[in-house]
């Protein structure tokens, strides 16, 4: 036990830096060089540290492509194509009762294939639905818990940058993550369309049928015309992955130009939306790797102080079997969710979780490379789930931030409690059916 002490307490001042609110970068890197020195680990083990950043982060090809991704999703976002296929869903559904949350719901479903970032879907959806919906007598609790819900389904289904991250730490094919979260994505999906259904049937008053559905022209030519652009774009950087036309960076390159040439075409694309993604880009690129660097000290030097031991000692030490070890890494990544984001979470714990994974025996007949892209993808539901849980969801605040005054925080933790509830049970199905996170990568690459 007296060696565990000291990274006992680097784990107790990492949580007080991430509380203080100071940037989490600096934070990770802070504590990592402080407690080098405390733990007497040599100076040389630090130049190792400056190594594994330069090897593992500025030469990462990989990493290329979160900037991309996230300059498609910008540019995506500011290119109008959300607002026209809201209005051509709604004109679709709107007759039916429920018909306009379905709407969103579908909407958060394809842009979250289209994007990949969860605070541009979730502002999006909000500043264009939640007025229509708060109109049109919708229980505000059941508008902010359909829009939060949808809204973060781009942290999951792909191009998602969380699974670039993930695929980079695990050392998994993202094209095998990408592929593997599809139908984990369409599941949860498909869970929110049937809770609003649901709730349209057994309490009408919260979900009504609209009464102001536009009705200009051709219904089918509308649909075909606002779903071409975003399909296109999905087939693009999802397809030239799984043909093996493109690698991630690569397919992510292909996306951002098709955003900008879709963006053209809807006549967008001005130079203050140029040049608003490209900060946006920066800032939110800088963050994600700036993160990246302290964590990659952080855990260099927690690993030195025999840190990964401790949690490996600490988990067999119960003897809670396959299944049960696996239910408690998820359950501590899950009560994470409530206070930290998925970039730190990523960062800090998958490298320490991996391993004992990997060494696990769930008798499924599964090789170390498909547990691990089972884990994967597992961690990244829960790490979804961590922007619907309050106290501090990052969803929550980004609906609160645009969401008119009588819309509380109150009402928006009531009105996503459900689906953090479907989350959960999405969850629990793919621990019991690894098969649907396998089948897919294993039709297109094989075992």
């Amino acid at each position: 036990m007296i060696e565990h002490i000291i990274p006992l307490t680097m784990v107790l001042c990492l949580l007080i830096g991430i509380f203080s609110g100071y940037p989490v970068a600096f934070v990770l890197g802070g504590i990592g060089v402080l407690f080098a020195f405390i733990g007497g680990l040599p100076f040389a083990f630090l130049k190792i540290g400056v190594s594994r950043i330069y090897a593992g982060v500025i030469e990462n090809w990989l990493l290329l492509a979160v900037p991309l991704f996230v300059f498609m999703g910008a540019m995506l976002d500011k290119s109008g194509l959300a607002q026209n296929l809201l209005y051509s869903l709604e004109r679709a559904l709107g007759r039916k009762r429920g018909g306009l949350a379905i709407s969103v719901a579908l909407l958060g479903i394809i842009m979250a294939a289209s994007t990949g970032i969860v605070g541009a879907s979730v502002v999006m959806l909000s500043t264009l639905a939640l007025p229509i919906m708060l109109r049109e007598n919708y229980k505000p609790e059941l508008a902010v818990g359909t829009i939060a819900a949808s809204g973060t389904l781009g942290i999951l289904i792909p191009p998602s940058i969380m699974l670039v991250l993930v695929g980079d730490i695990l050392q998994i094919s993202v094209g095998e993550l990408f592929l593997g979260a599809i139908v984990p994505g369409l599941l949860l999906g498909g869970l929110y369309i049937s809770y609003i259904v649901f709730i349209a049937l057994t309490k009408p008053s919260y979900a009504p049928v609209s009464t102001s559905v536009r009705a200009e022209g051709s219904l089918a030519m509308a649909l075909m015309r606002d779903l071409f652009a975003p399909l296109a774009l999905i087939l693009t950087v999802l397809g030239s992955i799984a043909t093996g036309m493109a690698t991630p960076t690569e397919a992510a390159g292909l996306g951002a130009i098709c955003a900008m040439i879709l963006a053209a075409i809807n006549r967008k694309l001005t130079l203050p939306t140029l040049s608003s993604c490209v900060r946006e880009t920066g800032n939110t690129s800088a963050m994600i790797l700036g993160v990246l660097v302290g964590a990659t000290i952080f855990g260099m030097v927690f690993k030195g102080l025999k840190g990964d031991k401790m949690i490996e000692n600490a988990i067999f030490f119960f003897d809670l079997g396959a299944y049960g070890t696996l239910g408690i890494l998820l359950l501590l990544i899950f009560v994470m969710g409530f206070f930290l984001e998925w970039v730190e979470i990523s960062f800090i714990v998958l490298p320490l979780f991996a391993p004992i994974v990997a060494g696990l025996d769930f008798g499924l007949g599964l090789s170390k490379e498909q547990q691990l892209l089972w884990f994967a993808m597992l961690v990244a539901v829960n790490l979804q789930t961590s922007f619907l849980t309050p106290p501090f969801g990052y969803s929550l605040f980004y609906i609160k931030g645009v969401a008119p005054p009588e819309i509380t925080i109150r009402t928006i933790y009531r009105g996503i409690t459900p689906f953090v509830a479907l989350q959960l049970f999405g969850l629990a199905l793919l621990i019991i059916w690894p098969s649907l996170v396998l089948w897919a990568p294993d039709a297109v690459f094989g075992n």
